[in-house]
């Protein structure tokens, strides 16, 4: 029997169309399986993750020690603190001192040696309000203004006479000093003109003279003349082997020598430091003798200082009080 043409046709394609439709059902039911097993493994893992950390030993938390980080250095003051009100004491330690009573007391005298040259430096002195003793160079620019001033206000004077030193010619001396090469002659007419050039000086003492005073022939013109004046001598000791102070005494000229330095550094703390010496050296001596100049650092260190030395047990006196 025949087939249509059509029977034909429907039959052919038929079979195309089931073998799609089958490959896309397998596909739909793959990605289910995958989307259904990637569902169940998740939840696997999530219920997992307790139990395991039962398992885990409990571990103690240890904080981390931090670093510690030091802070700025402490800074320590100065042992030396400016006065506000009251001027600083010169403390000395008397019960630590060899050869030093507690309780013992002195006289101080302070020579102010190169003055001459200002009258403000004179005043601001004169201010401090202690006994203080000018040792005045003649010749300097304002040596009579000074000598005038000293007097007005009772301020024990002295000649400053300049002599020559190890250090001369390269070192300067004042056209009025004294060398070794001058004869006894020209030495006392030096030595004169300059105590006229301090009218009313009452002692004298030794500007530099390293050189000169080592040399006995030559004070002895000099301390000649200050014996004829009765002026007292107060040796600077500029050299250890000077023959001033032995020779004032044997000529019977009330004398004395220098103890102390005060400023040959100028810097207030070591003046100062200088000044406790004296002041160490006046108590247990019982008196001493300190020079000085009218620097700004010893002007200023002065007044600091010796308003307080009365109640140290120290008496500042004049230079005039301590020779013999």
């Amino acid at each position: 029997m025949a087939v249509s043409n059509k029977n034909k046709f429907k039959k052919k394609s038929s079979g195309p169309r089931i073998a799609a439709l089958t490959i896309f059902i397998l596909i739909i039911v793959a990605v289910a399986a995958y989307v259904l097993f990637s569902y169940f493994k998740k939840q696997t893992v999530t219920h997992q993750q307790p139990k395991q950390a039962q398992i885990e030993p409990a571990v103690p938390v240890v904080p981390t020690p931090q670093p510690v980080i030091p802070g700025p250095p402490a800074i320590t003051p100065p042992d030396y603190k400016e006065p506000t009100s009251k001027p600083p004491t010169v403390q000395l330690p008397e019960t630590e001192q060899p050869g030093l009573r507690t309780g013992t007391s002195g006289r101080l005298a302070i020579i102010i040696d190169d003055m001459g040259s200002s009258v403000s430096e004179a005043r601001s002195l004169a201010e401090i309000g202690v006994p203080l003793t000018f040792s005045i160079i003649p010749g300097l620019r304002s040596d009579s203004a000074v000598v005038s001033f000293a007097a007005s206000r009772h301020i024990e004077t002295m000649v400053h006479i300049p002599m020559q030193s190890k250090g001369w010619p390269g070192r300067r001396l004042e056209s009025n000093g004294l060398l070794v090469s001058m004869d006894d002659s020209e030495l006392r007419e030096r030595v004169a003109a300059l105590i006229r050039g301090v009218p009313g000086a009452v002692g004298v003492n030794n500007h530099t003279g390293s050189e000169f005073t080592e040399h006995a022939d030559k004070m002895r013109s000099v301390l000649e003349v200050l014996k004829g004046k009765d002026l007292f001598f107060v040796d600077s000791v500029t050299t250890p082997h000077s023959t001033a102070l032995e020779l004032a005494q044997q000529l019977g000229i009330k004398s004395a020598r220098r103890n102390v330095f005060l400023d040959n550094e100028q810097e207030r703390s070591y003046i100062l430091g200088q000044l406790a010496q004296a002041v160490k050296l006046a108590k247990k001596s019982g008196s001493a003798i300190a020079i000085c100049h009218p620097h700004p650092a010893t002007i200023s260190a002065l007044a600091s200082a010796l308003p307080a030395l009365e109640s140290q047990g120290v008496t500042l006196v004049s230079a005039s009080h301590l020779v013999r």
